[in-house]
């Protein structure tokens, strides 16, 4: 209910930018950069609709040709782009510190999803595939056209994204009511406390964030012991979490569970540890917000 009018509006206006020729434009664009991280423009598409959905964006990651960049394009997708709905959050926490927050959270992440990305492509055996891309003329987007698409992409999420929404929270309602999910965020504490200089109670901020990834921002964003330095490493280390439980499992379905769960691992030691060297940096630099 809270993510469905979000995502409904981000698939509208990818239509629109679908249906104007302006995609292929944009994946020739963009192509020399992708390069660095051993994709090609091709796959510009499935990140932005990460911005969407990463859920439904991991699935998009079919349209690539080798295993190497859907792999990577999965991996990206899961560590470093945000959700529409936890975008939307994100910029409403990071401007509530100040703008040059936003700035740093932005650049940082992007320093990430590239560095990360030409690392993989280093570690992962195979080719990328060659670009050969067609131009269609810009037109003015035609409406029916629009919302077909954006009534199938709807149609798509509801039926591949919803049940693992239902899955998760099941999993994480019988973990709450056994004790289970207490006992988690206690064992994470240490995490928080230790490497990220932040309270124990943010520990369960990250707990939720593999369900829902903007709830764990808005957690965090309410903890009213924080300081302004404190909430930005707090959301930079969020942003950079395990992927939200759906995506964890629409992971195991297209790349396989031993790739689903490398990535998953990689992910959660990657998150802290930078959160930690982020939080290191931006303290020994006395960067003020």
């Amino acid at each position: 209910a809270i993510v469905l009018p979000i995502v409904g509006f981000f698939f509208l206006i990818f239509g629109i930018l679908e249906d104007s020729g302006y995609l292929p434009r944009l994946a020739v664009m963009v192509n020399r950069l992708f390069k660095v991280m051993g994709l090609n423009g091709r796959a510009v598409l499935p990140m932005i609709l990460g911005l969407g959905c990463d859920t439904m964006a991991t699935m998009t990651a079919r349209i690539l040709p080798t295993r190497k960049e859907r792999i990577i394009t999965t991996l990206l997708l899961a560590l470093a782009i945000p959700c529409s709905a936890q975008l939307g959050v994100i910029f409403g926490a990071t401007a509530s510190i100040s703008g040059a927050a936003t700035l740093i959270w932005f650049g940082v992440i992007v320093v990430v999803l590239i560095l990360v990305g030409f690392l993989s492509s280093l570690l992962l055996k195979g080719k990328p595939s060659d670009f050969i891309q067609e131009i269609p003329p810009l037109r003015v987007p035609k409406l029916s056209n629009v919302i077909v698409k954006t009534l199938a992409r709807i149609q798509w999420y509801l039926k591949e994204a919803v049940p693992l929404f239902i899955l998760g929270t099941g999993i994480l309602f019988v973990l709450d009511k056994t004790g289970l999910l207490g006992m988690i965020e206690e064992a994470a504490a240490p995490l928080v406390v230790n490497l990220l200089q932040l309270p124990k109670e943010t520990a369960g901020g990250f707990i939720m964030g593999f369900l829902r990834r903007d709830y764990a921002v808005v957690l965090l964003a309410k903890e009213s012991g924080l300081s302004q330095v404190q909430l930005l490493v707090a959301i930079v280390t969020i942003t950079l979490f395990v992927p939200c439980i759906a995506n964890f499992f629409i992971m195991i379905k297209e790349r396989g569970l031993k790739t689903a769960l490398a990535i998953t691992v990689f992910i959660f030691f990657f998150a802290f540890g930078f959160g930690a060297l982020f939080n290191l940096v931006i303290r020994g630099l006395g960067v003020t917000l």
